[in-house]
């Protein structure tokens, strides 16, 4: 059912906006999990786990643990190497500081 946004208050869509921004920002993360599920039911099924296919690693190489979080989208992280995110760069030119983005 499609909501009437017509007849929606300026709150319930903000709050409306809030739900569909979260659900974006975690749908990738909703996905790989669903792939990650199916590819160990079919290891499985082979008699192997997922580890054993593809190395208790995952394959890749190691990541360097994230020092900074966007409060706004937590989805988003940043170790505090390589290039700045836009929104590190927006809260540094708006007066706040790395320690506000620390997690």
């Amino acid at each position: 059912m499609t909501p009437d946004l017509d007849q929606m208050s300026k709150r319930e869509l903000e709050k409306l906006r809030a739900d569909v921004d979260r659900a974006l920002a975690t749908l990738e993360s909703r996905r790989k999990a669903e792939a990650r599920r199916a590819a160990e039911e079919a290891a499985k099924e082979h008699g192997f786990s997922l580890d054993d296919l593809v190395g208790a690693s995952g394959g890749g190489r190691a990541k360097n643990a994230p020092k900074y979080r966007n409060p706004e989208n937590p989805k988003q992280t940043w170790t505090g190497r390589g290039r700045q995110p836009g929104w590190i760069k927006d809260g540094l030119s708006s007066g706040k500081s790395l320690e506000d983005f620390a997690i």
